[in-house]
């Protein structure tokens, strides 16, 4: 097998003309196209249609996360503006417990106009006439810790709701507008965190998932909080020098188990519930001897997938297997749900252990999301893109869909 490290992106390429780029959604969500690849044959449907397409009794599992009104434009004393964005919570570290701070929480934040924020407070007023401040408090990797103060009576989330901005792609070249507020969410999201859509499940509406439910299709629930990372741009001529940014992940107990009662097998809505339902298995194998060797403290993070850990893991262990033993570390533990993080990349090469077929827009040329479509594909992701641009499909966050069963 080829050194997946030494893949070259420029062999990832494709045209993509902007008039492709979709900048707003159809007004019905579920009537996007629908390209179907199942077993290297092409054709096409209506996305409302998709579960004619799908096995019955199968496991669909879809990622909750809910976009955050993320980006805050503040002010300095000068008047001049200062846009940051926050990306992910520093104090408190988790989600939820941060969203629900009154008074102050620190962050880690992209900062526009950094050089001319030398140093003090920034501030912004909420349309009540109360301010919010912000403190820089030093640099982490590309990012910057800040800390955010206000008297007003408010959580962080109602701070974020009343004075942020829905950060939607920049390749939409436009400004949020306010239909972006209920389009650029999936009809399930519930729980806070992500600075992107996960944009697979746009597609989806209550009579869709009604459908799915006459197929006897079950439904699962991952949570991984989309990072300003998934749009970082690959850099390097070859794939090794780039670094995979670190995403959020939670994940139910029950969810697992369901994945163990259907052997280890589910169709992933979505590039971020199949990072995470991969990213399960090598959690799993982590436990398993953590545990052996005595070493395991019940904090999630310990089971950290880091990038390259798929490549350089000689696996046994059958999926089931794998995931029974992350069961068993969250029983000793006493924990319902697992918080944990990844940063896999997966590239042609990779085995899939537990997708078995992908809901899936189209992505940008020469990124990480077509690396991982390639890779599910075996390598035949050019004739799904071909097939897509000659037949009018619309690409990118608020473009078509594709079902994948390769």
């Amino acid at each position: 097998m080829t050194d997946p490290k030494s893949i070259q992106i420029k062999d990832y390429n494709y045209p993509l003309p902007d008039e492709r780029i979709a900048k707003y959604p159809l007004p019905e969500r579920d009537s996007s196209k629908l390209l179907l690849y199942r077993h290297g044959v092409i054709g096409e449907d209506r996305f409302f249609r998709i579960s004619e397409h799908l096995p019955e009794h199968a496991l669909m599992v879809f990622n909750n996360t809910k976009v955050v009104q993320a980006r805050l434009h503040f002010h300095k004393e000068t008047g001049a503006q200062i846009e940051v964005f926050i990306l992910e919570p520093s104090q408190p570290a988790e989600y939820q417990e941060n969203f629900l701070s009154r008074g102050q929480c620190e962050w880690l934040c992209l900062v526009g106009n950094l050089k001319k924020w030398k140093g003090g407070t920034l501030s912004l007023l909420l349309p009540g006439g109360e301010e919010v401040t912000a403190e820089r408090l030093g640099h982490e990797g590309t990012s910057e810790r800040i800390r955010f103060s206000w008297t007003a009576p408010l959580t962080w989330a109602e701070i974020l709701e009343q004075a942020g901005e829905l950060p939607i792609p920049p390749y939409l070249n436009r400004k949020t507008e306010a239909s972006d507020l209920t389009t650029y969410q999936t009809v399930y999201s519930r729980i806070k965190g992500s600075v992107a859509a996960p944009t697979a499940g746009l597609h989806f509406t209550e009579r869709v998932l009604e459908s799915l439910k006459e197929k006897d299709i079950e439904r699962e629930e991952v949570t991984l909080h989309v990072g300003a990372g998934t749009f970082r741009p690959v850099k390097s001529e070859q794939i090794g020098g780039h670094d995979m940014h670190t995403e959020h992940i939670a994940v139910n107990r029950h969810t697992i188990e369901r994945l163990v009662a259907y052997g280890g097998s589910a169709i992933a809505v979505g590039t971020t519930s199949v990072r995470t339902l991969e990213s399960l298995y090598y959690m799993g194998l982590k436990a398993e001897i953590l545990m052996q060797e005595g070493r395991d403290t019940g904090e999630g993070e310990e089971l950290h997938v880091p990038q390259w850990m798929p490549y350089e893991t000689t696996a046994s262990e059958d999926t089931t297997e794998a995931l029974s033993a992350l069961l068993r570390y969250m029983e000793k533990h006493a924990m319902e749900v697992l918080h944990s993080s990844t940063q896999i990349i997966i590239v042609p090469g990779y085995e899939f252990r537990v997708v078995k077929a992908m809901v899936t827009n189209f992505h940008q040329p020469q990124s990480t999301l077509l690396l991982l479509v390639s890779a599910f594909v075996h390598g035949d992701w050019r004739s799904i893109y071909d097939y897509a641009l000659a037949h009018d499909f619309r690409f990118l966050s608020y473009g078509d869909s594709s079902l994948l069963i390769p």
